[in-house]
């Protein structure tokens, strides 16, 4: 399993907010569970950052 989606996986059953960049695009304070919702290609994000910040 890939590094960062176990790290998105942690983000997800944390529920913190994480910032990545998408094909060249930057999205910044994503709640981690809306990432699944978005069916982006995993592979494709780059620079993920999981934020300290939670949601409830």
């Amino acid at each position: 399993m890939d590094i960062q989606l176990r790290f998105l996986q942690k983000a997800i059953n944390d529920k913190n907010y994480v910032s990545f960049t998408y094909k060249g695009k930057k999205y910044e304070m994503i709640k981690a569970s809306k990432i699944e919702e978005m069916e982006l290609n995993f592979k494709l994000i780059k620079n993920l950052i999981i934020l300290k910040n939670k949601y409830t």
